[in-house]
């Protein structure tokens, strides 16, 4: 058993087989989740658990080189972006209609219990050499 680290083996699996360029995304509970990508469903009750708490511990474990949000985020939960903006450098804004059409492309869908406006990211994992 891990002694620190994520505990949800999903993640854990997930974060051990991305390579450079793969990405993921951490979505908020209603994001629709397209067929035949990975659904890691981690939702409770609205917002258990949070996209933040999901956010911080994967970001923990993932050397992440940049970072996708819908641009309506910025005008519509600008708290979350203002806190993604500072933590990511290279954070990138595409519309929510394009987001979810890039969601088809990527490894897994983290699915939190969040319910705010545009909590959604998708992470493009870095090289770590």
């Amino acid at each position: 058993m891990y002694k620190t680290g994520t505990l949800n083996s999903d993640i854990s699996i997930v974060l051990s087989q991305l390579g450079h360029t793969d990405q993921i995304l951490i979505a908020d509970c209603g994001l629709p989740i397209p067929d035949g990508v990975k659904r890691i469903d981690l939702a409770l009750t609205f917002g258990q658990p949070s996209f933040r708490d999901v956010y911080t511990e994967v970001s923990k474990h993932m050397a992440i080189e940049t970072a996708i949000v819908a641009e309506e985020m910025k005008t519509h939960n600008t708290v979350l972006f203002d806190d993604l903006n500072d933590d990511i450098p290279n954070l990138n804004s595409v519309s929510h209609d394009e987001l979810k059409l890039q969601s088809h492309h990527v490894k897994a869908i983290i699915r939190t219990g969040e319910a705010t406006p545009y909590a959604n990211i998708i992470l493009q994992s870095a090289v770590l050499f």
